[in-house]
């Protein structure tokens, strides 16, 4: 397969929505974030906001209950019962995610995609993190917080990343650096230095004829 997909799981404030679009204008591929809500919307029919509410996050009783049974994973039809539940905006999601793997090469991240197309030879998956203070730092320059504030936001939202991940995967959990081929640190190598070593790792890929 000529295409290839790489998937990026970040921790907040890590930087890894930079590391994608650095590595997308190296690769001179697109990155996928919150156009694919856009395009689930479009899709389903479904409003947007409803894919903004549950992106990357669990509502209600999928919190309580989120290990007890791994979820469907077909897409129901707008006639079905669940059809705007949290779980069928996942897989209607999921399903945009491996039309992508079919058919271009693009970054993709969170949304579970790593799990999502862990099946597929053509993809390749990292996690983005860093040190606290890092981050804390990160936030505090560009939403102008105080660093108490920061360090609230990068706890809750790395603690619903993780829930959601755990759910989707049936249990696995989400910065385990075994769920992916590579982990990168941006406080030791920088935004550019990540985007580098991510697409050094495809080219080796490509010469090898492992890709």
């Amino acid at each position: 397969m000529d295409n290839y997909v790489i998937t990026i799981a970040r921790g907040f404030g890590s930087k890894g929505c930079d590391v994608a679009d650095r590595l997308g204008e190296i690769l001179k591929i697109p990155v996928y974030d919150r156009q694919l809500l856009t395009m689930a919307s479009e899709q389903s029919g479904i409003d947007e906001n409803l894919f903004a509410e549950t992106n990357e996050k669990l509502r209600g009783r999928l919190i309580s209950g989120r290990l007890r049974s791994m979820p469907r994973q077909t897409v129901a039809e707008p006639h079905e019962k669940g059809f705007i539940s949290d779980i069928n905006l996942f897989n209607i999601q999921a399903k945009i995610i491996q039309e992508l793997a079919q058919t271009q090469s693009c970054i993709i991240l969170g949304k579970c995609a790593d799990n999502v197309l862990k099946e597929n030879k053509n993809v390749i998956t990292a996690f983005v993190s860093a040190p606290e203070e890092y981050c804390i730092k990160t936030i505090h320059e560009k939403l102008f917080v105080s660093d108490e504030r920061a360090k609230q936001l990068i706890r809750k939202t790395d603690r619903y990343r993780g829930e959601y991940y755990r759910y989707y995967t049936g249990g696995k959990t989400w910065n385990d650096p075994l769920n992916y081929d590579m982990s990168l640190n941006t406080a030791h190598l920088g935004v550019e230095g990540c985007a580098e070593v991510v697409s050094a790792y495809i080219s080796f890929l490509k010469k090898s004829g492992k890709m």
